[in-house]
């Protein structure tokens, strides 16, 4: 990917594609990844570049968080989705703070009254009541619904990246 253009290559679409479905999960996964996209694609791929082409795809804004997601019930955790009435001149600094939480999984604007929903996962009810205790206290923000999961549905999102 070059950075003046920001524009996909090639070989970044390969990358994307393959973060999302089948990241090896082991000691040196970037290692593994190179090997397999190498094998599939007859490139010549080292861990030290494709590390590199992660990170600036990651800087670029094409890739935003590369990590597992666990089962979090049996660990401790509840998961709750969250919907706030966030006027439009509040967007950015809300969003803001509700991105600096490490709790906060998912995080998006939508064309609705309730405007910010995000997903927050904790192990403490108080971090929760907490954090909407200090959204709340934003002058000009409206309700926040705290809206826990009751069942949990493994969805499996994968976007496949073509080139333009």
């Amino acid at each position: 990917m070059t950075q003046q253009t920001n524009q996909l290559d090639h070989i970044d679409t390969l990358i994307l594609n393959a973060v999302q479905d089948d990241f090896p999960v082991c000691e040196r996964p970037y290692y593994d990844l190179a090997q397999q996209l190498n094998q599939e694609h007859r490139l010549a791929l080292d861990e030290k570049t494709l590390l590199e082409r992660v990170n600036t795809l990651r800087d670029g804004g094409f890739l935003r968080r590369l990590g597992a997601i666990f089962n979090s019930a049996p660990l401790g955790y509840r998961s709750t989705l969250c919907a706030a009435k966030v006027p439009h001149y509040l967007l950015e600094e809300v969003a803001e703070i509700i991105n600096q939480r490490p709790e906060v999984t998912h995080n998006y604007v939508r064309n609705d009254d309730f405007n910010v929903w995000f997903t927050f996962c904790h192990n403490r009810q108080s971090s929760l009541d907490d954090f909407l205790t200090q959204l709340r206290a934003i002058e000009g923000i409206g309700a926040i619904f705290d809206l826990p999961a009751s069942k949990v549905y493994k969805i499996r999102a994968v976007f496949t990246i073509t080139e333009q």
